[in-house]
């Protein structure tokens, strides 16, 4: 395959170890978020391919679980190495499909080799353990349990589109590191990334059959795929909508599901400003907001509103909009209708008389960054999640009020507490309703041996690396009756 997207090559689908044309005949154009034009082809793949798919990986797991933990690390730490290899190629991929900024592409790709390695030795020290009978009352000494870790069988990886390379490898490496198979969907807009991540996998001469890439319309495949009676486990990253559906779709299978946020600020009147300003402009605004774990929301104490607000104004007139050729900060999001959706909410805001600090300029869909003061509850942006670079303000009397308005949200990832008394920190970190709470730092994901986690609408199951060996193998208990 060519190695230059711009080159308008048509991708193939990865199916049972073979690079192929669907039989569907039908490629789906993958248009660049700012080049505005299509960028390549990716296959359209049918039901009976997805069938074909799930049949061969069953077949091939039950011999790839037969491999020491050992032997199936040696695969991922050569994908890892591979990935390295051709950093600069795929990182190039991920800038032009999803408009991602190219060093930080490239910091993706290099996070993700680091996170694929790291994987295989925390499964290397992962020991299973043995119970004594009499250990409960009444219990005979002569049994003794013998508790392993088994595979499900068929692990469904599913990955969005802003984190394609590393929020794949987060699913895939730890599926198959516990003996599983998986079916790849990448999100449509980061299926070329997708494709140019396993083109690394297959270097390695993992088994056929063993994964298969299935790219192709939510449409056709996405709920079949879902509902396949040959899935043992999903693991999912994306909206929240979707995630609810998703889980009305599955029965009786192991789901992990991260969601949606928003994730809130809270600035208490004791804040250092320099950390606040530092890390809700970071959390807020890098990749133009296209992040789950973005700060969407700040809630502050309105003794030092003015100042945050001023200099959060001050900050945001230094980002740099444009290109993610250029490294710019604030992107063009990732389509139109998202454009359209970002708009939406800020002229909801604007119209129920929140005050434009800074922003509400668009060019297509570049949408300039945008700061909203004085927002209140009655406006969509209070609880609607953006995902695009507008942050609303909404100043509070107490930490009581903010903790109050923090978890009136149907969402649940993270929360930043910004406060110089520890203790303050902590008990205002304790009564918010989220998976992770930073305090004095940025809401985001890792490091990635960290529980990752949302609560309510923001996800079901723990990932990070230790919980995601988990959460993709079961229990097998064995018992010694002895004589």
């Amino acid at each position: 395959m060519a190695s230059n997207v711009s080159e308008l090559t048509t991708y193939m689908a990865y199916l049972n170890g073979e690079w192929k044309k669907s039989s569907s005949g039908e490629t789906i154009a993958i248009q660049s978020p700012y080049l505005r034009e299509t960028i390549g082809y990716v296959q359209a793949v049918t039901q009976d391919e997805v069938d074909e798919a799930i049949t061969a990986a069953h077949a091939a797991q039950k011999d790839w679980a037969e491999l020491t933990l050992s032997e199936r690390g040696a695969y991922l730490d050569q994908w890892a190495d591979e990935l390295v290899k051709n950093n600069e190629e795929i990182a190039k991929a991920v800038m032009q499909e999803v408009g991602k900024g190219f060093k930080d592409a490239q910091k993706e790709v290099v996070r993700t080799a680091d996170l694929i390695r790291y994987t295989v030795q925390e499964a290397l020290h992962m020991h299973g353990e043995s119970l004594k009978g009499d250990g409960f009352p009444g219990g005979d000494q002569k049994k003794i349990g013998i508790v392993e870790r088994a595979p499900l069988g068929v692990v469904l990886a599913i990955a969005p589109f802003n984190y394609p390379v590393n929020l794949a490898a987060s699913k895939i490496a730890p599926a198959l590191m516990t003996g599983n198979a998986v079916i790849f969907k990448p999100a449509t807009q980061g299926s070329i990334s997708g494709i140019k991540m396993i083109e690394a996998l297959d270097k390695t001469g993992l088994p056929k059959g063993l994964l298969s890439l299935t790219t192709g319309r939510g449409s056709v495949i996405g709920d079949y795929l879902v509902e396949h009676k040959g899935i043992s486990m999903i693991s999912f990253t994306g909206g929240s909508a979707t995630g609810r559906h998703l889980s009305k779709q599955t029965a009786m299978i192991p789901l992990v599901l991260e969601l949606g946020g928003k994730d809130p600020a809270l600035v208490c009147d004791d804040a250092d400003m320099d950390v606040a300003v530092k890390s809700i402009i970071n959390g807020a605004f890098s990749y133009s907001g296209q992040r789950c774990t973005a700060i969407k929301r700040v809630l502050v104490n309105e003794k030092v509103a003015d100042e945050l607000v001023s200099r959060l104004k001050a900050e945001i007139e230094k980002l740099t909009v444009g290109s993610p050729e250029t490294d710019s900060t604030i992107v063009p999001l990732i389509d139109d209708k998202s454009a359209d959706f970002v708009q939406g909410l800020i002229d909801d805001a604007l119209a129920k008389k929140a005050t434009l600090v800074i922003g509400n300029e668009r060019k297509k869909n570049l949408i300039y960054p945008t700061l909203l003061d004085n927002v209140s509850e009655d406006m969509d942006i209070a609880w609607i999640e953006p995902f695009g670079p507008v942050l609303p303000v909404i100043r509070v009397k107490s930490d009581e009020e903010a903790i109050e308005i923090a978890n009136k949200s149907e969402f649940g990832l993270q929360a930043s507490i910004f406060s110089q008394d520890i203790d303050r920190a902590l008990a205002v970190a304790r009564q918010v309703e989220a998976g992770t709470v930073q305090i004095n730092g940025r809401t985001e994901r890792g490091p990635d041996h960290f529980p990752f986690l949302g609560v309510k609408s923001s996800g079901m199951g723990v990932q990070g690396i230790h919980h995601s060996l988990l959460s993709m193998s079961r229990e097998r208990v064995t018992v010694l009756n002895l004589k």
